[in-house]
């Protein structure tokens, strides 16, 4: 089941980016009882996005772009992001 932070991650980044790949891994059950875990079950996700917004641009300016099209998600909503974006072909 999806909820809410993940849904809005979601649209988030298929509005900033326009992928033509976006998985997004809820992996908050790995972190129970870890610090950082709040009990929302929405606490840990790995994002994988490819899109061509990213060709060209370095790996830490494109985690700076996913984190910029997130908003207040990472470090206020959401304990622990994990960021792989690439351009296509790569």
């Amino acid at each position: 089941m999806t909820g809410p932070i993940e849904q809005e991650m979601r649209s988030l980044l298929t509005q900033a980016f326009a992928p033509t790949r976006l998985e997004l891994s809820n992996d908050s059950a790995q972190h129970h009882g870890h610090a950082g875990h709040d009990g929302s079950g929405e606490s840990h996700f790995t994002i994988d996005i490819e899109s061509a917004a990213f060709a060209g641009v370095s790996r830490l300016e494109r985690q700076r772009m996913v984190n910029r099209a997130l908003g207040d998600i990472p470090g206020q909503r959401v304990h622990a992001l994990a960021i792989r974006a690439k351009a296509p072909g790569e």
